[in-house]
């Protein structure tokens, strides 16, 4: 039966390459000269810290333009509240999504039976979704409606078999 897996992965080597260039243009840069600003890669998060708020979003408006260009999709990045941190500086974390949540599952699982396809069936396996359906249009009609539909996580298709 023809098959396909719904993951939701980000690519942890771009996303390094990302910060490093972020990093250095910082460096670099007039305006965050003496702001204290840095941007740091950590076990799944990203840490932003600099002077002043007004800083802080040119330094994310810098991190995503590098992110961007690496297509890494900025719908794996949730970005944590502003907090204040040591030394009258103000710290930002940003998340790193990967993988379907179980919520997550059950909400695609749901739009699928709603697309009203027939013969098309969806199951949850762990941190992926897998799709299988007896015709290959059918799964492709699938693959597009979940690519225009909008699931605050950037999705990718896996293992498509027949």
């Amino acid at each position: 039966m023809p098959s396909f897996d719904v993951v939701s992965q980000v690519d942890m080597q771009e996303v390094r390459n990302a910060v490093d260039q972020a990093a250095r243009e910082i460096a670099n840069r007039y305006d965050f000269k003496n702001t204290h600003s840095a941007v740091e890669l950590g076990d799944g998060s990203i840490t932003m810290q600099s002077s002043t708020e007004d800083r802080l979003t040119a330094l994310r408006q810098v991190l995503e333009e590098k992110l961007v260009r690496r297509q890494v999709s900025l719908k794996a990045v949730n970005y944590g509240d502003v907090e204040e941190a040591s030394g009258a500086t103000v710290r930002q974390a940003a998340a790193l999504a990967a993988g379907i949540s179980s919520d997550r599952a059950k909400e695609l699982n749901k739009f699928i039976k709603g697309l009203g396809i027939k013969g098309v069936q969806s199951q949850n396996q762990g941190d992926q979704l897998r799709v299988m359906s007896k015709k290959r249009d059918d799964l492709q009609v699938v693959i597009a409606e979940l690519k225009a539909g909008d699931f605050d996580l950037p999705l990718q298709f896996e293992n498509f078999r027949d």
